[in-house]
């Protein structure tokens, strides 16, 4: 069955970075968009960026673009999302899905906090 599993979250001050990973099993990963959400508490889920099959078109949220790089390795199935000069309001869980379907990770904490 569809597995996604990310990695990678963790403590930050501002201005730091963080990588984070989604290992994908149990579909053809070559086939399909991949995209990054994040949750903050008390708000809804929002897209933070998608990357299609071939790794070379990406879109991003306004709010990140600069700051964040997707990218994916197809002989691995893992996508990436590399997120640099992190700031408060980059808090929140941030999860993996499959394309447009509703697959998801199960997610992982991002603090940025000083």
């Amino acid at each position: 069955q569809v597995q996604l599993v990310e990695s990678g979250g963790g403590f930050v001050q501002p201005g730091g970075s963080l990588k984070l990973s989604c290992t994908a099993s149990g579909f053809l990963f070559n086939n399909y968009d991949m995209r990054w959400y994040r949750q903050a508490p008390g708000k809804e889920r929002e897209m933070v960026a998608t990357i299609d099959v071939t790794g070379r078109r990406k879109d991003y949220a306004d709010s990140v673009k600069g700051r964040f790089i997707i990218s994916r390795d197809n002989g691995k199935k893992i996508v990436y999302l590399q997120m640099n000069d992190l700031k408060p309001e980059d808090t929140g869980v941030y999860y993996c899905k499959l394309g447009s379907r509703d697959f998801w990770g199960q997610g992982t904490q991002v603090t940025v906090s000083s």
